[in-house]
């Protein structure tokens, strides 16, 4: 069963690769979505669809980031469903 997830990470979090990490971390647990950063600088979002199981690894990794990130909160919000996106892009 898949489910999906908007995800939040504040911090320091743009300019230092957290992007790349994100998808790199989605595509190794096979999720679909994609990830951006916000407008106000300090936020990237992320939208995943996916098993539990896998949704949950990846929200470990968003948790601790890159090493050139400095990540203050991950804010998670559960969704009904799957997207109809296939992959893991990084949009600009």
């Amino acid at each position: 069963m898949s489910i999906t997830v908007e995800i939040t990470v504040k911090g320091t979090v743009q300019g230092v690769g957290f992007r790349f990490f994100t998808q790199e971390a989605a595509l190794a647990v096979g999720l679909d979505g994609y990830v951006e950063n916000l407008s106000d600088g300090m936020s990237v979002r992320v939208l995943a669809s996916g098993g539990k199981e896998e949704v949950e690894k990846l929200i470990a990794e968003l948790k601790k980031g890159p090493s050139s990130s400095r990540v203050l909160s991950v804010e998670v919000e559960w969704k009904e469903g799957p997207l109809s996106l296939k992959g893991f892009s990084i949009k600009h």
